[in-house]
């Protein structure tokens, strides 16, 4: 275990100590915050991590002059697979809620590097799944924020959920007088109807909804006693519900994103990815390319991924689909028959360098909130298909309200349903070459303009940023200063 310190130039800012929930997808938001404090000059950043992430961890803050500290995780945990130090590495959802609860046996270890830390942290950032953390800062003084890689939207849903229980009243299996899933009218935004799948999302199947009903409380009750919570969005996207949440739930919200704004330019590799100068000659062809990427936790049946492959060859547009798992087969001979119009990557890419690429104009997405933002960002619309988590609110959201996405409909109109290969054929035409993408191709235009500026320093998130900087740091780090020249005179 390492001592996190800072550079002397560092030392008269905050100190904030960030620790992430040990996931690539909740990680990655606050990879991107790091760089965007160094950037303007508003904090020293320390990371807490374990082994088994961090290489990855330090590889995305490259650039941002940020400490790493690893907490060796502890082994033999019952319910988790030996090695696995993620939850990319899990089997299933049941696991998912061991895991989080296994994190706690970092408490020690974390206590003990916070307490050495030079200087003294100022603020602990961390993921509300890491729901322990806060006796951690109480027990050393040190404020916390939460910072939860969902959209406001999805966390005032949530807060409907708690208050409501509309699933109480509402049924799986319950349908309308046209055959669709019964809905629950949002009292607070009666324009809102919401399925009971939409709320049972975030707890997986049957087995799963116990251990992830109980995880979610500890989750609701970090979030609440919390001095703040950081969430990635921006005021201009989201409005309602961030107000919302200010003035009915708390605690405060600051909306500081899209952090993946944030996320520094690379240097130019020595070899362009292939998957790039393939879209180079796109590009030089005058053609427009969806990309294709459905998360990278949902585990999708081998039987699925062929049907979405079908829908794309019968579709004839242009796609390039980073495809996980990387062995998955998709069909006798579909990567030869759609050789030239289509391309299938099967290694890590980076996704917000391929949407933000000229030629891309649409994205089929699983509606993970980070690439919902990503694509706002890149200023391409969606074709959404949510599967699990927070991803119904999501589609909810882009679709009927931000109106910069088509969705995708299951066969039975739920989120486990089977999507048929004439459903993505369908869909994805719609998205690249109908009426609707044009009305989605503007709307998320108005949309990453105002990201841009929301990002820039001096904009709303920036602003917000600082404020709440100023708000829990900077009174901490001055207090601190006065008792260290007090100390010095006393000697």
């Amino acid at each position: 275990m390492a001592v996190a310190s800072s550079t002397p130039e560092t030392h008269a800012l905050p100190h904030i100590a960030i620790f992430p929930f040990l996931a690539k997808g909740h990680t990655i938001p606050m990879i991107h915050l790091a760089h965007y404090l160094h950037r303007h000059g508003l904090a020293a950043v320390t990371f807490f991590t374990t082994p088994g992430n961090a290489a990855f961890l330090r590889e995305g803050l490259s650039g941002a002059d940020a400490a790493v500290v690893e907490l060796t995780f502890p082994a033999d945990v019952p319910g988790i697979p030996p090695g696995v130090e993620s939850a990319e590495g899990l089997t299933c959802l049941a696991s998912f809620a061991v895991f989080a609860d296994a994190t706690s046996l970092l408490r020690p270890q974390l206590e003990a590097s916070l307490a050495e830390m030079q200087p003294p942290a100022s603020l602990l950032v961390t993921d509300p799944f890491l729901y322990w953390t806060k006796a951690s800062a109480d027990r050393l003084g040190v404020p916390k924020v939460s910072f939860f890689g969902i959209s406001a939207f999805a966390h005032v849903m949530r807060e409907v959920r708690v208050r409501h229980d509309p699933c109480a009243t509402l049924k799986h299996d319950d349908v309308d007088a046209d055959g669709n899933p019964a809905t629950f009218t949002v009292p607070e935004f009666p324009h809102i109807k919401l399925t009971f799948e939409d709320f049972m999302a975030p707890f997986g199947d049957p087995a799963s909804i116990a251990p992830m009903l109980e995880l979610d409380g500890k989750l609701g009750k970090a979030i609440e006693e919390s001095q703040g919570l950081i969430i990635n969005t921006f005021h201009g996207l989201e409005s309602p519900y961030v107000d919302f949440w200010n003035q009915h739930v708390g605690p405060k919200a600051w909306p500081v994103g899209p952090l993946c704004l944030a996320q520094p330019a690379t240097a130019p590799p020595k070899a362009r990815p292939s998957w790039m100068e393939w879209l180079d000659n796109k590009a030089a062809d005058g053609r427009a390319v969806l990309y294709v990427a459905l998360g990278t936790l949902a585990a999708i049946p081998q039987s699925q991924l062929k049907a979405v492959a079908d829908g794309l060859e019968r579709a004839e547009v242009d796609f390039i689909w980073a495809v996980r798992p990387k062995n998955i087969d998709l069909g006798s001979g579909f990567e030869e028959r759609t050789k030239g119009r289509g391309l299938v990557v099967r290694e890590w890419v980076d996704q917000l360098e391929i949407l933000k690429h000229e030629t891309v104009r649409g994205f089929l997405s699983h509606c993970g909130w980070n690439s919902v933002l990503e694509s706002v960002a890149a200023g391409v619309p969606l074709a959404v298909w949510p599967m699990h988590a927070d991803q119904p609110f999501n589609a909810k959201f882009v679709v009927d309200e931000l109106k910069i996405a088509v969705r995708v409909q299951t066969s039975d109109r739920t989120i486990r349903g089977l999507v048929t290969s004439e459903e993505v054929s369908k869909v994805v035409r719609v998205l690249m070459l109908g009426e609707e993408e044009v009305e989605a191709a503007k709307n998320v235009a108005e949309l990453s303009a105002c990201a841009k500026e929301a990002m820039e320093e001096g904009g709303p998130s920036w602003k917000a940023l600082k404020d709440m900087i100023t708000e829990l740091c900077v009174k901490k780090v001055n207090v601190s200063l006065e008792e260290s020249q007090d100390e010095r005179v006393d000697v």
